[in-house]
């Protein structure tokens, strides 16, 4: 029987991925034979510690979250370049490869002094914007953008929802927009922040106007469930060349033959730079209101922020804010030095609610604060119906919802947009609640 030869190679690699002929090698190394006089095979061989094989580094993809896991398309109807009066405008139209994220459809659109990119899969959401360089959006320890297909929106304990989180904007709604509720059975009935976050878009075009310099992402999105409801939110994302400013546009239908209710809520969400030590709210209260017990215990600084702290409990607190003529509000997250600010714009008419959401834990945990203007308070749907603070929508008719971006990257911006806050701030003294109020919170 022939024998069975082993090679041991003895030595040190002179050069990682080096190419050297067998004569070479044999030169630097020593090279043993050994024979087995049967076929048994070794049952343990050990190289020794100093022989190190190295191979080519080839990375396919990352657990990280960066816009290279993007396959742009850019054959896309919906990939254009165009040369308006206000300059130029770029739109590319791609898709997420790999991980939780695959398959998400992003939008990008390029004005010149802002890059927006939109996710058309996760119900037009606007996942973060760069201006002048720097960052509006935050670090979710999600770190998606997730597709819906990956969010458990009806886990028992109603947070699934969680699992998604990572926008700078997501509406939340239609049916219900608040905390989970659950029946007499425990049996969940509405999950946290509704369903419209996480549902794509069934319908998608850019319009661009060459005259004005405008440009809208247009997308559809469909809340339906048979015998119960059918909404259609019709978003327009509008921004025009030149500008950084980006509005949201959205006419929610209801299609059934029956009146139904619908609650909506913009999560606008920012983090660093913007948000750090020192950085501060500006809002023309008209009244404000702790939710909880916890917030009351910081109502001497409510619209101030801290660093990053690990263990520390979101705060929230509800406030409704006083507008101008055409009922316009604005609030601002103005940064600690004043150089960096973003602005949040809306009607009253439509979302006469507005929510500041604090959750300054550590970095890793998600450092982040939230500006929410909303047609209601994020309770539970059934105490928000009790109050009256849900929207009726007869058959067939629309109603619309209007909010505006304003990112800030400098200090002339931020003092602007300061000025603006102040103006609307006709009544000078507030009506301010040091604990929970009574119709707002639960059990107050």
């Amino acid at each position: 029987m022939a024998p069975k030869c082993f090679i041991v190679i003895t030595g040190e690699v002179q050069e990682d991925g080096a190419e050297e002929d067998v004569a070479s090698i044999s030169n630097r190394f020593a090279i043993t034979l050994i024979e087995t006089a049967s076929n048994a095979a070794i049952s343990k061989f050990v190289l020794p510690p100093r022989v190190t094989i190295m191979t080519e580094s080839i990375t396919h993809r990352t657990h990280q979250r960066p816009e290279s896991g993007i396959a742009w398309d850019n054959q896309s109807q919906l990939s254009k370049t165009v040369e308006t009066r206000l300059g130029e405008v770029r739109t590319r139209h791609g898709r997420f490869i790999g991980g939780v994220a695959d398959q998400v459809e992003v939008i990008e659109v390029d004005t010149g002094p802002a890059r927006v990119l939109i996710l058309p899969t996760r119900g037009m959401s606007i996942w973060k914007v760069e201006s002048d360089g720097v960052r509006f959006g935050w670090d979710s320890p999600v770190a998606g953008p997730v597709h819906p297909a990956h969010v458990p929106l009806y886990d028992p304990s109603g947070l699934g929802w969680l699992e998604g989180f990572d926008e700078l904007v997501v509406r939340c709604g239609l049916e219900s927009n608040g905390a989970p509720e659950h029946d007499e059975n425990g049996q969940l009935v509405f999950p946290l922040h509704g369903r419209i976050g996480n549902l794509p878009a069934s319908s998608l075009s850019i319009e661009i106007n060459e005259a004005s310099g405008r440009v809208e992402v247009i997308g559809e999105v469909i809340e339906a469930r048979l015998f119960f409801k059918r909404l259609r939110m019709r978003s327009r994302v509008r921004m025009n060349a030149g500008s950084a400013a980006i509005e949201l546009l959205d006419d929610v239908t209801n299609d059934l033959s029956t009146t139904t209710t619908i609650q909506m809520l913009y999560h606008v969400n920012v983090g660093a730079p913007v948000l750090g030590d020192g950085a501060t709210l500006e809002a023309p209260i008209l009244e404000l209101a702790p939710k909880d017990s916890l917030a009351a215990g910081e109502m001497d600084q409510w619209n101030q922020f801290g660093a990053p702290e690990s263990g520390y409990a979101e705060r929230v607190y509800f406030a409704r804010l006083q507008s101008d003529d055409a009922n316009e509000t604005t609030a601002m997250l103005r940064s600690a030095d004043g150089t960096n600010g973003l602005g949040v714009r809306f009607n009253t008419n439509g979302l006469p609610r507005f929510i500041l959401w604090k959750n300054t834990g550590a970095e890793s945990d998600g450092y982040v604060t939230g500006l929410e203007p909303a047609t209601n308070y994020p309770n539970g749907r059934s105490y928000e119906e009790k109050e009256g603070r849900v929207v009726e929508v007869p058959s067939g008719e629309t109603v619309s919802f209007r909010v505006s971006l304003y990112p800030l990257t400098d200090e002339a911006a931020v003092k602007e947009m300061s000025a603006k806050i102040e103006s609307l701030q006709e009544i000078p003294d507030p009506q301010i609640h040091s604990t929970p109020r009574p119709g707002w919170t639960p059990g107050a």
